[in-house]
């Protein structure tokens, strides 16, 4: 009788579990499969964290005029493939566009959409100054300016990517009518106004860099009065800032390097060759591999570096050399070129 009963509360056993099955052994796998996207999300992270490297925007010029790299381009052919090349880098780089997410592990990162901000401010202030130096109307260029308008943290249709890429394409469209040597841009012409506008913006990151110092010999160094800096950076904020200004810096150094091509006549009649290559050697400076893992904020000749203040004080030089160009490559008042050809 002990057996049947023994066997019998076995099978009702049985019977109740299948009836009632328990579910913690799932746990398991799923946390199995969380621990797994989690390492992937980091892995991922820190690869779409590395800044790409710097490009030769004689080669760029080639490869984007295809089949007419083999005919002359005229004047602006070098400046427009810089910039094209530079705004489909956003896109083409490790992860794409990143500051425009809304999921892992895009969303956790803060360093490169810094870096990817600088590089777009950047590329928008080139946009803006091509159709005068066009010397006119261009409807192209105008599209590739008000397509890097846009919000650059869209992800909705139309996202950030698609007006990057309507933007290239503009400028890929340009290319090709440049190939006509006759619809050159104008000798010389906005470059004057594209270094003021390029004076404004490193003028910004430096008061900004400056803001999270703190040290007023610091700012007496950097010749910045401390009743002109913005309210004071956040700790939080500072390596957004500092990463801001690096993608600002790797921008720049591939857009006046491709105007440079274009207009060595120009800066060589105004005696600017050897300040305009002081700035470029000034923002190649910006772009040295930061050997800490995070951005640091020390003061002095202390234990730890001040990544702000050094960045500070290269964006003050650029600054400096920015304005110094600009007056004097500035463009005659219209009176003065009617006299002229008089």
């Amino acid at each position: 009788m002990a057996w049947k009963s023994w066997r019998a509360s076995r099978r009702r056993r049985k019977e109740e579990a299948l009836e009632r099955p328990r579910y913690g052994w799932i746990w398991k796998p799923v946390l199995a499969l969380a621990g797994l996207y989690l390492l992937v999300s980091v892995g991922l992270g820190i690869w779409w964290s590395q800044p790409p490297a710097p490009f030769d925007v004689e080669q760029a010029t080639l490869e984007r005029r295809g089949e007419a790299a083999y005919l002359p381009g005229a004047r602006g052919t070098v400046t427009v493939a810089t910039l094209a090349t530079s705004v489909a880098t956003l896109r083409e780089k490790p992860g794409g566009y990143l500051r425009n997410d809304i999921a892992p592990p895009g969303i956790w990162l803060d360093n490169m959409p810094s870096w990817e901000l600088g590089v777009l401010a950047s590329s928008r202030d080139l946009a803006r100054a091509l159709p005068r130096m066009a010397g006119g109307d261009n409807a192209d260029l105008e599209v590739a300016r008000e397509a890097l308008m846009g919000d650059d943290r869209d992800w909705f249709h139309p996202s950030t990517e698609h007006r990057l890429e309507l933007a290239v394409e503009a400028l890929d469209r340009q290319l090709v009518a440049l190939a006509d040597v006759d619809e050159g841009f104008a000798p010389g012409r906005g470059l004057a106004a594209w270094l003021e506008s390029l004076a404004a913006r490193l003028d910004d990151l430096a008061l900004r860099l400056a803001a999270s110092v703190g040290s007023h010999e610091a700012l007496i160094e950097l010749a910045v009065d401390a009743e002109s800096l913005p309210p004071r950076t956040p700790w939080y904020r500072v390596d957004d800032i500092f990463f801001e200004a690096r993608g600002t810096g790797w921008a720049l150094s591939q857009l006046l390097e491709g105007v440079q091509r274009d207009q060595a006549d120009v800066l060589a009649e105004a005696g600017a060759d050897a300040e305009w290559d002081r700035l470029l050697a000034e923002l190649a400076i910006t772009q040295r591999r930061l050997w800490s893992p995070v951005v640091l904020n020390g003061s002095g000749f202390g234990l730890f570096a001040n990544h702000s203040l050094v960045m500070a004080l290269h964006m003050t030089r650029a600054r400096d050399l920015a304005v110094h160009l600009a007056e004097r490559l500035a463009e005659p008042p219209p009176e003065e070129l009617a006299a002229g050809e008089e």
